[in-house]
């Protein structure tokens, strides 16, 4: 039997997933995605990464840690269906993102766009006693030192990559004295970037110093990469929102009332972007990708005016329409680091389908305001708790001692009781 072609890979969704066990699951989603028997064993991540390729990956290796890996379903972006592997630890974030995705799927889904891949690459000078003049030379010598910096890596100057600009920062007033800063722009590809603009920052070093007459010390990246953004936008008409307790129409305006509230008030917005974060960090970890890089260049974006924001907005457009859009940067790579190394990372990359490294970014940004927008509607409607302590109620049960088909009739009890404690669950694994 022939495997399905991309497109057809990318029209398959899977129904049904939280009824089957996490075998079934596994098996419906490896068909869905048109993975190999192996691949799809390789989502059960028991061997997947053996031992010795994790004792080569991080220093003083002694085991292997897990996390759950699980799939967010229904999500549409520009017009393709995605499944979305997700590798986190917090209940309720695989199945709100699905709920929200399905919302939005029902009014055509999400629409995405991003940069070209272009990391930003830092020379810091000091010891300058003339900044200006410095600065200036350092753009006279703009093309040469972009040769120089394309000289670091051929290959990726053949995949169309390379540098792309320069840029001289100064700042007059340090503790240290006057200072420069000279920015390596680097388009680098369907790389997260970091291994190549390191050399090339360390490689124009020594010229850099000879132009601007100082001393170089830090040579590094910026993980502010705002030339390397990704955005999402959503509309979704307000009865997608109605239910038996509340009105459409009345949660549309109560999450754009709760967006407010972050976009004002750094306090909240902290909780709004990290709700946020809760969508993008376990798809992030789960294609072997950097989520502390992400993390930190998402919230120095979100405070890039000078005072901490909300990474989205939500505003009611025509017809009553709940319109969602987000920007933020997001450096993600195909290729190199635990996106090779890593097996199971090797098959979420094939589970999602994408093309590129920007794609990828696309797909994390509407997962980001996937997950904003299910936390916004629970503290418009029935309040976040609810909804999260259901979810969490199997983690309870595990707690309390329950194995096997027991888990599931504790958590099932403890909804239908309405105390979901440890004490509760304990108590009812002692009637059963």
């Amino acid at each position: 039997m022939s495997q399905p072609t991309d497109s057809e890979t990318r029209r398959s969704t899977p129904t049904g997933l939280r009824a089957l066990t996490p075998e079934a699951r596994r098996a419906a989603v490896g068909r869905a995605a048109g993975l190999s028997e192996e691949e799809t064993g390789l989502l059960d991540g028991g061997e997947a990464l053996p031992l010795a390729i994790a004792d080569g990956m991080i220093e003083n290796v002694v085991g292997r840690f897990q996390l759950p890996l699980g799939v967010a379903t229904n999500f549409v972006v520009n017009g393709e269906p995605r499944l979305i592997p997700m590798a986190v630890e917090e209940p309720s974030v695989v199945a709100a993102a699905s709920y929200m995705a399905k919302l939005a799927a029902a009014d055509g889904g999400f629409q995405a766009s991003s940069d070209p891949p272009v990391m930003r690459a830092q020379i810091q000078i000091l010891g300058l006693s003339d900044p200006h003049g410095a600065r200036h030379r350092l753009l006279a010598a703009k093309g040469d030192l972009m040769a120089r910096a394309d000289a670091c890596d051929p290959v990726l100057v053949g995949l169309g990559g390379g540098a792309r600009d320069i840029e001289v920062r100064l700042f007059e007033e340090t503790p240290v004295g006057p200072m420069a800063v000279l920015h390596l722009l680097v388009d680098v590809r369907d790389a997260m970037g970091a291994n190549t603009v390191n050399t090339m920052a360390e490689k124009l070093a020594p010229e850099v110093e000879r132009i601007a007459g100082g001393r170089v010390r830090l040579r590094i990246l910026s993980n502010l990469a705002d030339r390397r953004l990704a955005r999402a936008r959503v509309e979704i008409a307000p009865e997608r929102f109605t239910t038996d307790g509340f009105d459409g129409a009345e949660v549309v305006l109560g999450i754009v009332e709760a967006c407010a509230l972050a976009l004002v008030d750094p306090y909240r917005a902290a909780t709004h972007n990290k709700g946020i974060m809760n969508g993008i960090d376990p798809l992030v970890a789960a294609t072997g990708n950097d989520w502390r890089a992400i993390e930190a260049g998402a919230h120095a974006f979100a405070a890039r005016d000078g005072r901490y924001t909300s990474l989205t907005r939500w505003e009611i457009g025509a017809e009553g329409r709940l319109v969602g859009t987000i920007e933020l940067p997001m450096a993600l790579g195909l290729v190199g680091g635990a996106t090779k190394t890593h097996p199971t990372a090797r098959v979420a990359l094939k589970l999602l389908a994408v093309a590129s490294a920007q794609e990828l970014a696309q797909v994390a940004a509407c997962v980001g305001l996937a997950q904003n927008l299910a936390a916004l509607r629970a503290l418009a409607s029935e309040g976040i708790q609810r909804g999260h302590m259901t979810l969490h109620a199997r983690n309870i049960a595990i707690t309390a001692g329950a194995e096997g088909a027991e888990i599931e009739r504790v958590a099932r009890d403890l909804i239908a009781g309405g105390e979901i404690t440890t004490a509760a669950a304990r108590a009812l694994l002692a009637k059963v």
